[in-house]
């Protein structure tokens, strides 16, 4: 049974609503800041996963499409002329990224650039923490020391994009089946990042009693969705309809512009998503209008707006995961799978979070970090929003985890991994 992509789109909204009930009910989920999306994702992932253990009917979402219509606006136009395949969620989460980039503030740029370096190096150190951790783990296992590298920041930071960009030399290097393995652990690193971030944030924040120093603009857009929800959210937009509209344009726009601005910073000759191209451009176009029509772009639109976008990404890719990696999974695997957690825990809690300024940003930050660095940029952001929602704004963490996270954390790791393959050999 194959579910069409439009259907999948449809039923993002009752999971949706279905993990936001979740959370509500279940004090626990609510206590450790699940983000909603991915209650309600992994819930019908691990429904899906059941059905199709049993034999009685294989279930299988299908989350790509080529259709027109919807590929267009993140894609330049000579790609689009051939009709490519796209994830289905990949606008959703371009259009969370553009609301990021409309957020970023020239305050909140000048102060978060200096910690852009700093993070970046942070979490450079992480990568080869992970791969030290993870050889000496494959090591005590007897298995192949590339191994090592595969379940270390290949999968843990890089995610499944860099483990495939890699699996070929890990191959010819003499691992096995490296693609099977590294998607297993990618996707186990997945869902477990989704889930980790949101407890360590909200035991800092907590602990060290830390609040939000955000600008008066983000206080007041934070306190306008302090009763998370998507109806709330769809609410408080209602509420400022008659400026919505032209925001959603804007929005549009810089998403399609994205798709140009990453095909020439494809030209420097480096690999960058599309969702950073129109993060940047994003940023210009917010301090540009600042400078000649200040007030015109209302964070308490672009804050909502953003929300909603990254709800619906985060329902759409969580429930689409294929679970059965995970069943499958080796035990050697799970092991050194459970010693990163491990070790992800502790550097974000006393490298993460201590060098980045043990204030709120900082555990914001260690929140995006866990996301990451152990699953993917999305996820972090989730779990960032959760906190927001409850505890106020972060505008500067949320400047710098999609940049390094999403883009300069990968070419680090590249970088890391090169080296270690090769003092390997």
């Amino acid at each position: 049974m194959t579910i069409p992509p439009l259907l999948v789109a449809l039923l993002a909204l009752p999971v949706l609503l279905g993990g936001e009930q979740l959370v509500r009910r279940v004090r626990f989920l609510n206590r450790i800041n699940i983000p909603a999306p991915v209650a309600g994702g992994l819930l019908v992932a691990l429904v899906v996963l059941g059905v199709n253990l049993t034999g009685a009917l294989v279930i299988k979402f299908t989350s790509t499409v080529s259709a027109a219509w919807w590929t267009w606006l993140v894609t330049i136009e000579p790609e689009w002329a051939a009709r490519p395949a796209k994830s289905l969620s990949v606008p959703l989460l371009v259009a969370f990224y553009v609301c990021v980039g409309l957020n970023s503030t020239w305050a909140v740029v000048r102060k978060g650039s200096v910690q852009v370096v700093i993070f970046l190096a942070v979490a450079t150190l992480l990568g080869v923490v992970q791969n030290c951790v993870g050889i000496a783990a494959a090591g005590a296992l007897g298995l192949h020391p590339y191994m090592g590298v595969l379940c270390g920041s290949l999968t843990m930071t890089g995610g499944h994009a860099t483990t495939l960009g890699f699996a070929s030399l890990l191959e010819a290097g003499g691992l096995k089946d490296a693609v099977v393995i590294g998607s297993a652990m990618a996707t186990m690193g997945l869902v477990i990042g989704s889930l980790m971030g949101g407890p360590i944030g909200g035991w800092l924040i907590r602990r060290r009693h830390l609040e939000s120093d955000a600008p008066p603009e983000f206080q007041a857009a934070a306190a306008e969705l302090a009763a998370p929800g998507l109806f709330h959210e769809l609410r408080v937009l209602v509420a400022h309809r008659g400026a919505v509209l032209p925001h959603v344009v804007l929005v549009l726009a810089i998403v399609k512009g994205g798709a140009w601005a990453s095909y020439f910073l494809l030209k420097t000759g480096v690999t960058f998503p599309t969702h950073i191209g129109a993060m940047l451009l994003g940023t210009a176009v917010r301090n540009l209008l600042d400078l000649a029509a200040p007030g015109w772009i209302r964070t308490e639109v672009v804050a909502p707006l953003g929300s909603v976008f990254l709800a619906f990404f985060l329902a759409i890719a969580m429930m689409s995961l294929n679970l059965a990696d995970l069943a499958n999974a080796a035990l050697p695997m799970l092991v050194i799978l459970a010693v990163q957690v491990g070790v992800m825990a502790a550097f974000a809690i006393l490298v993460t979070f201590s060098v980045m300024g043990r204030d709120y940003d900082a555990a914001q930050m260690a929140v995006g970090h866990c996301g990451f660095g152990i699953g993917n940029t999305a996820n972090a952001v989730a779990s960032m929003q959760t906190l927001v929602e409850k505890y106020g704004p972060a505008p500067r963490a949320f400047l710098v985890i999609p940049l390094v996270g999403g883009m300069l954390g990968d070419l680090t790791n590249a970088v890391n991994v090169t080296l270690f393959l090769k003092w390997l050999k």
